[in-house]
């Protein structure tokens, strides 16, 4: 029997019961296709990541209160409120940082924030003028923070274009306008250009303010919450951290670098930490698509094995005709690969469509593995082939006598 002859008939054979044999399929198509649209989501996920840390620049350092291992200070559990203005001051003036350009104080906190009737729930963040350089922070309307603004305690705010469209609606320009903060009237004098993101990180989402009217008026603290560093360039982010590191060791009365009460981190570290959580997501989720697919491949042998038993006296007389072992497996198989391979096929159509639109909806880079849609070849034809052997092998075992005498 040639290939022609014996997929017309493998064709022909689970055309009899379209409706067991669409349900065989089914079952591939979703493990496929579950598969290639969780792969897309998680590289999707990790692009937007990667692109919203990026987006705020390659030379980036971020001193925060707390430990970690970072550069060449390596610290110790520590408190959450140990970053001080000065600390940023000394940065900034000491002869002994060559490698840092710029130096951002900030404290970041959430609060309730009213426009008129509407309100939202937010991140503020009390920042001095060189904050929009640091982040890369530029202003669609208005102006923003200047030091003037900081030494006289000026009530002002910036708002991010998510915070502008939740308390004034979108396509407004609220320079002029007053918002509340804790109890504080604000006068907006700006709006920042959009730098992407969602969820709890959303950069857009966001409302700027004089520090110390973060620190004295809206919050009530005397620290820091984060220590943004420019430095020179990318080769020198090594340089910067531990010239940083050891300064801070020594205002902090620290001579041990194992009990250091701050973490530096560059842009690097976060990335690679993102991708690394980024990636075991999609794992994760991969793992668990997987599983549909040992579900669609134990269908299919289960179709098999009731086929096997329903053909048992065709099986019979084909053997006492001639028919050789090796004719009984082919056949089997081939039925079995086809099941599988059409599910593949219908399976990776799914997952770029499933891809496609969640990119369209959620505003994600389109991303689709090559890898990912030839791995689903390779396992619709590994299923086709390992749940497919054993029904196959047992119709080529069948005495062929005893199979004619089956009822």
């Amino acid at each position: 029997m040639d290939f022609r002859e014996l997929a017309i008939e493998s064709l022909s054979t689970l055309a009899l019961n379209k409706l067991r044999t669409g349900l065989a399929i089914l079952g591939i198509i979703i493990g496929i296709g579950s598969v290639i649209a969780l792969v897309s989501l998680g590289q999707a996920s990790q692009k937007a990541v990667e692109s919203q840390i990026q987006s705020l620049g390659s030379n980036l350092l971020t001193v925060m209160p707390g430990s970690a291992q970072s550069g060449g200070v390596r610290g110790a559990a520590g408190a959450r409120t140990t970053l001080t203005f000065n600390d940023a001051k000394d940065i900034e003036n000491s002869p002994a940082i060559t490698a840092v350009k710029n130096v951002s104080p900030e404290y970041s906190g959430r609060a309730q924030v009213v426009a008129g009737r509407n309100n939202t729930n937010t991140s503020v963040m009390g920042v001095t003028p060189l904050y929009a350089q640091v982040r890369k922070i530029e202003t669609a309307f208005g102006n923003f923070i200047t030091e003037r603004d900081v030494t006289a305690q000026t009530r002002v705010a910036v708002l991010g274009p998510a915070a502008t469209a939740d308390l004034f609606g979108e396509g407004i320009n609220p320079v002029g306008q007053a918002v509340r903060i804790n109890g504080q009237t604000l006068r907006v004098i700006g709006v920042t250009v959009s730098k992407g993101g969602s969820g709890f990180q959303n950069q857009d989402d966001v409302i700027y303010v004089p520090l110390t009217i973060a620190q004295k008026q809206l919050f009530g603290v005397n620290y820091l919450s984060t220590i943004s560093l420019e430095a020179e360039s990318e080769e020198v982010m090594v340089q910067a951290q531990n010239q940083v590191g050891y300064l801070l060791l020594q205002r902090h009365k620290l001579s041990d670098p194992q009990e250091a009460d701050f973490s530096i981190f560059s842009q690097q570290d976060i990335l690679e930490t993102a991708s690394q959580v980024t990636g075991t997501f999609t794992a994760l989720l991969s793992g668990v698509a997987a599983i549909s697919l040992l579900v669609g491949g134990i269908g299919i042998m289960n179709v098999m094995l009731v086929t096997v038993t329903e053909r048992t006296r065709e099986i019979g007389l084909r053997k006492a005709l001639g028919a050789k072992k090796k004719v009984i497996i082919t056949q089997f198989l081939s039925e079995s690969v086809i099941l599988t391979f059409t599910g593949g096929l219908f399976g990776i159509i799914l997952g770029v469509l499933i891809s496609f639109l969640f990119s369209v909806f959620m505003s994600f880079a389109f991303v689709v593995s090559l890898n990912s849609i030839f791995l689903a070849f390779v396992v619709s034809a590994a299923i086709g082939i390992i749940f497919g052997w054993y029904p196959a092998r047992k119709a080529a075992n069948l005495e062929p006598i005893e199979a004619l005498r089956y009822e």
